[in-house]
């Protein structure tokens, strides 16, 4: 076994607050509550540690994608890693079900290794008036019976489903969900205020990219965001690129749902961590241009480039958001709604040694998992 670490110096984000010139103790994998005479000091002053990221929303990274085969999903899974998020949910497209039922199978696997947390699948159960890049052609309502073959398909890793819950079938499909411990998720959709508050009533706790790809906030038709925002039962998550939400919306979405409600994802697709040029999403083309994704055929936005230690830089120097509110939106909140806070999520004792280390800027410098490093850090 590796020698105890102990990296000290640093501003270290802890449940209770920033402590300065703190310390994280690391024993084999786990962060432990004390260290041994002979423990290793590794001096991060001037930096600061933070928890591992989780992100719950990601379609893929590194030219590759979690609709792929095993070596793809591998290469996206890695390309996070190297950007600080230690704990990844894999999003998968709308697709034929039985392709759809076929990788989910693929991706248990993984999962069962521990190299992934779950698998979200995102469409084929959506709005095709708000479809986003999904292809339209593949889209269905969401059945129970369907959704279920999922399920069954992702032999219990299946972590989140994304659903048009106004559809037929959607609110049996919601309650479906939550008895098998699955999170129903509201996105893409065309529901009204109050179509989306009966489907928070029967069990959906998550507004996928919340602002994105549902109608817009109205004075006298408020829609699913008001709904999504008010109850205090609903995650939201954000896409926190600059390019998906004005800052004035993001704003809003964390004063109005509060800082404990808020996950940051990527909805990263093959091009996050590569660079401009063409790419596929599911069966559609997408341009990537200046870091934007969009659709070939329609110009609709088609995920994002987006890592989450972008999202952490853009939300604390852009955003001006307290560092402790952006942790627990990029981890704490995150790990809790995928029932994973007691191992993963916060810089505690007993948990697994998942941590990032920043820059005085906020550029990343340093990525543990479990105790070893992803990137190690170019210390003086």
């Amino acid at each position: 076994m590796a020698p105890t670490m102990v990296l000290a110096g640093a501003r270290v984000v802890l449940p209770t607050g920033i402590v300065d010139d703190g310390r994280v103790i690391v024993e084999g994998t786990r962060i432990a509550g004390a260290a041994s005479a002979d423990a290793q000091v590794v001096d991060v002053s001037g930096h600061w540690l933070v928890p591992g990221f989780v992100d719950i929303h990601n379609h893929g990274g590194g030219g590759a994608s979690f609709s792929g085969p095993v070596d793809d999903v591998l290469t996206a899974i890695r390309t996070h890693r190297l950007h600080g998020t230690t704990t990844l949910v894999a999003s998968t497209v709308t697709d034929d079900m039985d392709i759809l039922a076929q990788q989910a199978g693929l991706l248990s696997e993984l999962a069962e290794q521990g190299d992934i947390a779950g698998i979200h699948f995102e469409g084929p159960f959506i709005s095709p008036c708000r479809k986003g890049a999904h292809s339209e052609a593949l889209l269905r309502d969401p059945d129970p019976a369907d959704v279920r073959k999922l399920i069954d398909a992702a032999r219990g890793k299946a972590r989140m489903v994304t659903l048009a819950t106004e559809l037929p079938g959607g609110l049996d499909s919601v309650r479906l969900l939550a008895e098998h411990g699955v999170i129903a998720a509201v996105g893409h959709t065309d529901a009204t205020y109050e179509q989306t508050v009966e489907a928070i009533d029967a069990g959906a706790t998550v507004a996928t990219h919340l602002f994105n790809a549902m109608p817009v906030l109205g004075h006298r038709s408020p829609g699913p965001i008001a709904a999504l925002l008010e109850d205090e039962r609903v995650t939201v998550e954000l896409i926190n690129d600059g390019t998906h939400l004005h800052p004035a919306a993001l704003e809003l979405a964390f004063r109005h749902a509060g800082a404990d409600r808020v996950a940051f994802i990527t909805d990263a697709m093959d091009a996050a961590g590569i660079g401009d040029g063409r790419y596929m999403l599911g069966p559609l083309e997408v341009e990537v241009s200046e870091g934007v994704a969009r659709l070939v055929e329609g110009g609709s936005i088609a995920g994002s480039t987006l890592t989450l230690d972008r999202a952490f830089k853009r939300a604390v120097t852009i955003d001006r958001l307290p560092v402790e509110d952006v942790v627990a939106a990029l981890s704490a909140n995150p790990a809790r709604l995928l029932g994973m806070y007691d191992t993963i999520g916060s810089l505690e004792p007993g948990k697994d040694a998942d941590l990032v280390l920043l820059d005085a800027d906020f550029e990343l410098k340093g990525v543990m998992r479990r105790g070893e490093w992803v990137v190690a850090p170019q210390l003086p």
